[in-house]
Formats: structure tokens, C-alpha cells, sequence
């Protein structure tokens, strides 16, 4: 039974020897020349202060990506469901119509809570 997995871990071993051989060859490749304003904190334009600890940060960029990846998961659903159509019938015909109607009450529900917002 192992043997069969032998494939899988030589390319496991290879590709993980192949990271590293990367990884030492570009430290040895990169030039290193640091200095303050290359090694300061910054995200999303805006000049940090504070402490990071206490300081206070909006969420809105993180549930709007949320948000777009949970509607993009979502409608994945429906290519293989366009490949199956003809072998699904009506009753799969429906069904996608029940799931894409539960999707918009959810982007619907999601628009009425005001996620979809972009305060500044």
C-alpha cells in the first residue's frame, strides 16, 4: 500500500526542495539595502499611528472581501451546473432557480444592512 503513495511523495520531497533551493538562491540574489522609510508600516494609503494594539481599524475592507468571495464561491455553482443541465432535468432546472433566489435575498439582505457601504 505505501508504495503506491511513492509518486506523491517524491514530488512532495521535490517540490519542497525546489521552494528552498528558491528561497536560498534569492537571498543570495536580492540586495539588501534598508533603510526608514522602506521599513515603515503601511496599509491602504493611510500613514500609521498609534499603537496597533489599541488602535482602532475599520472592518469594511475585510467584509466586503468576505462578502465577494461568498457570492463568488457561490456562483461557481453554476458552470457544472450548466455542463448537466440536459442529464438533471426540470427538477435541476428549479433547484437553480431556488438556489440563485436565495442568493439574492442574501445579497439583497447584506445591501439592506448597509456591508456593501463604503464609508470613509
Amino acid at each position: 500500500m505505501p508504495i503506491d503513495y511513492l509518486p506523491v511523495f517524491l514530488m512532495v520531497g521535490a517540490v519542497s526542495a525546489l521552494a528552498l533551493v528558491v528561497l536560498f538562491v534569492s537571498r543570495l540574489l536580492r540586495p539588501s539595502n534598508p533603510y526608514f522609510e522602506k521599513n515603515r508600516p503601511y496599509e491602504c494609503g493611510v500613514d500609521p499611528w498609534g499603537e496597533a494594539a489599541v488602535g482602532l481599524f475599520k472592518v469594511q475592507y475585510f467584509l466586503i472581501a468576505i462578502l465577494f468571495v461568498i457570492f463568488d464561491v457561490e456562483t461557481m455553482f453554476l458552470f457544472p451546473w450548466a455542463v448537466v443541465l440536459d442529464e438533471i432535468g426540470l427538477f435541476g432546472y428549479i433547484e437553480m432557480f431556488v438556489f440563485i433566489f436565495l442568493l439574492l435575498v442574501g445579497f439583497a439582505y447584506a445591501w439592506a444592512r448597509g456591508a456593501l457601504e463604503w464609508e470613509s
